[in-house]
């Protein structure tokens, strides 16, 4: 489904896509693999953005949960960057499923 030498050629833009997800877009528009990775930075992006815009509204336990919501995704980012590094191509937990960017 991913040719080798794609994943070989764009493990880099994959990696950047879990810190900066429009870069690969960008820079390697034609590789399957970095847009998938793309994808999951995107995914993760939202993920967080939404978590930190409503958790602070939910008194005391939302207040509680930010901080653990926080390491969670920075905990996904991390699984993301070791899988791209590796060349695989395998979704995040929880929030993998999603398909933002075709």
């Amino acid at each position: 489904m991913y040719d080798s030498s794609d994943i070989q050629s764009n493990k880099g833009m994959a990696i950047i896509a879990y810190i900066l997800f429009f870069i690969p877009l960008i820079a390697a528009k034609d590789s399957k693999f970095a847009g998938y990775h793309a994808n999951q930075g995107l995914t993760l992006l939202l993920a967080a953005v939404i978590l930190n815009f409503v958790l602070p509204f939910i008194p005391i336990i939302g207040w509680i949960l930010l901080p653990l919501a926080n390491l969670g995704v920075f905990a996904l980012a991390i699984l993301g960057i070791v899988a791209a590094a590796q060349g695989q191509v395998k979704p995040l937990p929880f929030i993998g499923g999603y398909t933002l960017l075709k």
